[in-house]
């Protein structure tokens, strides 16, 4: 990779980053200037929840489009194997990006995620991967593969990998908020959808809706399957229930269909034939639990995010004043800097910007204490 190719591979991804794209086309855009500077013969990117790591999509380049198969083994592997280069341990570390090859010394049979999966199943004897993060944000992660006909990646290649973390998140930060200007379909409000995973990793029950929950955690043609977030929440739970981690796994995603959903995992307790058993659940999600995502999204200050807050509460200016104990002039200054970076006009605006007609129609109604419209 000479200087020059890669000045023009880190300009080109720097501006369709900017360029205000949907996740589909971002992603599309930059694997293919990517793959001019850093040769390769499959990719995967996976978006998470910045709040928690978990996943939230993933998307599929080269030989890998179209083989979900192994999805949920993958994803099983990745949240409950320990090693310096799973993404979650690369996002604690502070590491920006990775080549298995140069992290092993050449020992890749060290990596279980290369030798016992990516090897047998696919032939990808190395792997270079690059968490997208912006300040201590995660917003999601790209995997490059080569096979072993194909030398291993350089440190070079690792290096240039890692200078582009930050514009690959913000890419990917602003591509959730093209997606969300962009959605058009609604699903209807309905219950909670529950799934009992075996300890086998089968799926021993679901509730009516359960499929169609997963349905709408299907992106189109580049994406992964569904069933990838299911095993990662389930590989979480199980490292909850051992005390390796002290939060319960939960996961927010904006489905294909324009409805947010969080996703939780709980372990269950249980003897023999149900050890091991894990319980997910998918539900509409509550807006005080998507506010502080499309917050993070939008880079609001913290005196911003408490005005958008109560904005998307239905709290009007004057009142607003009053529990910040500052001006109506303030909020307004406050109000027009968040318009400016969220790309509306007005308060109504800004509520179908992010919540289109899933919440609109109940705005107003009263709030119970749980923060959801009690009617």
């Amino acid at each position: 990779m000479s200087s020059l190719t890669a000045e023009r591979v880190r300009r080109d991804v720097d501006v369709v980053a900017r360029a205000g794209l949907g996740i589909d086309d971002f992603l599309d855009e930059s694997v293919a200037s990517l793959s001019r500077a850093v040769p390769f013969v499959s990719a995967c990117l996976a978006t998470v929840d910045p709040s928690t790591r978990l996943l939230t999509g993933t998307w599929k380049y080269g030989d890998l489009l179209g083989r979900n198969e192994l999805d949920h083994e993958f994803a099983l592997m990745e949240y409950g194997e320990h090693e310096p280069t799973a993404f979650t341990a690369m996002a604690g570390s502070g590491v920006d990006a990775a080549g298995v090859h140069l992290v092993t010394s050449g020992k890749t049979e060290l990596s279980p995620r290369v030798s016992q999966f990516m090897t047998p199943n696919f032939g990808y004897t190395d792997e270079l991967r690059t968490v997208c993060r912006l300040g201590d944000r995660v917003w999601g992660a790209i995997a490059l593969f080569r096979e072993s006909d194909s030398p291993s990646f350089t440190e070079t290649e690792v290096d240039f990998m890692a200078s582009l973390t930050e514009v690959l998140a913000v890419g990917l930060r602003s591509g959730m908020l093209a997606t969300l200007a962009g959605s058009t379909a609604h699903a209807a409000a309905t219950g909670p959808a529950v799934i009992i995973v075996g300890g086998d990793n089968s799926i021993r029950q679901t509730s009516l809706g359960a499929d169609e929950r997963l349905a709408d955690l299907f992106f189109g043609q580049s994406s992964g399957a569904p069933v990838a977030l299911v095993a990662a929440l389930v590989s979480a739970a199980r490292r909850f229930a051992r005390g390796e981690t002290t939060v319960p796994p939960r996961t927010r995603v904006r489905g294909a269909s324009g409805m947010w959903l969080v996703l939780h995992a709980s372990p269950l307790t249980a003897l023999g034939e149900h050890d091991g058993d894990v319980v997910i659940t998918i539900e509409e999600a509550r807006p005080p639990e998507i506010v502080p995502l499309v917050v993070a999204a939008f880079d609001l200050t913290p005196r911003e995010r408490d005005v958008t807050q109560l904005v998307l509460q239905g709290v009007d200016t004057k009142a607003i004043a009053q529990a910040m104990h500052v001006s109506t002039y303030t909020v307004q200054d406050h109000l027009k800097a968040v318009f400016d970076k969220a790309g509306v006009r007005s308060r109504r605006e800004l509520i179908s910007l992010i919540y289109f007609d899933q919440y609109v129609p109940r705005m107003g109604s009263e709030l119970g204490p749980s923060g959801w419209f009690t009617s």
